[in-house]
């Protein structure tokens, strides 16, 4: 009575994706291709250096984004990285979370815009961002597997897509919540609608863009470590060692090396998009063509008012 009731959605699934890797097979190398290459390039920037360099690197842009106390902190988190042996794995870490966050930046923002302008897209896209973020993390790592083998590339992309839906949501959240009148403005004194989403949605709404973005980052670091179950490098695999052979102190000083490279990123990502520190200044350079935006459109809703308003009648002198 079972097996005739059942539905062998999972046989059907996995004939769709034999299906597909017979048929696109090459799409797929070409993918992996490209996203082994950025991979492999990123991880010689961050592992090919000196620690002291990339030390002083992180230490430097602590300090433009929140002042000398994140900077100690930064360098004293990273020595402490150091002194634990895992200085190489962060780096991999480091390289493979930026590679899955840039990637996953470039599809969100774009999509986010096309759901904050068509309602259409927007229906059609929140029912797929709710499918991903329900989905249990270890599901993204059977179809990358099967897609695209053992290796860092599948685990970058079951991160892109365990990551891709904060960067969606925020984007159209910040999109929408522009004022409108600002953007009645912009229409009236004649700008297309790209020179309006380039010079007064963005500007208003990339403080928004850039909690989507923190965000991003913040799961593709939770991701990447699950990632090392596929092969992916990092720290993601003294972690899996330490499971399989109960090594707590193995085990802790991995986790404690993902929790500073986890502060360090929030910290540093959440300064530029809230313009703290030095970052400010390229936020407000970044934001002047929104303030003008919104200035101007108090001045035409002013000019607007005065324009409608009726002139009083004059009597004429009585002779």
């Amino acid at each position: 009575m079972n097996d005739f009731l059942r539905i062998p959605l999972g046989q059907w699934v996995e004939n769709g994706i034999d299906f597909i890797t017979d048929t696109f097979g090459f799409v797929f190398d070409f993918i992996k291709l490209i996203i082994s290459s950025v991979a492999d390039g990123m991880n010689f920037v961050f592992t090919s250096p000196p620690f002291w360099i990339m030390l002083i690197i992180f230490a430097v842009l602590a300090f433009v984004a929140r002042g000398w106390l994140f900077s100690l902190g930064t360098t004293l988190g990273f020595l402490l990285i150091l002194s634990l042996d895992q200085w190489e794995n962060a780096m991999d870490t480091m390289a493979l979370v930026l590679v899955a966050a840039a990637i996953a930046v470039f599809i969100s923002v774009p999509l986010g815009i096309l759901a904050a302008k068509y309602r259409t897209v927007s229906t059609i896209v929140k029912p797929v961002l709710d499918f991903l973020q329900t989905m249990p993390a270890f599901v993204y790592l059977i179809p990358a597997l099967i897609l695209f083998r053992i290796g860092d590339v599948p685990g970058i992309v079951a991160t892109v897509l365990f990551a891709l839906a904060p960067g969606v949501r925020l984007t159209e959240l910040g999109i929408r919540g522009v004022d409108s009148e600002v953007v009645e403005a912009g229409q009236a004194f004649g700008s297309s609608p790209g020179r309006i989403l380039r010079q007064i949605q963005l500007p208003l709404a990339l403080p928004s863009i850039m909690a989507g973005i923190n965000q991003v980052i913040m799961l593709s670091l939770s991701m990447v470590v699950i990632a090392s179950m596929v092969g992916a490098g990092g720290l993601g695999q003294p972690v899996i060692q330490s499971l399989s052979r109960a090594d707590v102190a193995l085990g802790f000083e991995a986790g404690l090396s993902v929790v500073i490279l986890a502060i360090f990123l929030d910290r540093l990502t959440a300064s530029f998009g809230s313009g703290k520190g030095y970052f400010r200044f390229i936020i407000e350079s970044f934001n002047v063509r929104g303030r003008r935006a919104e200035s101007a459109a108090v001045d035409a809703a002013a000019n607007s008012d005065a324009a409608t308003t009726e002139p009083a009648e004059l009597t004429p002198p009585v002779r």
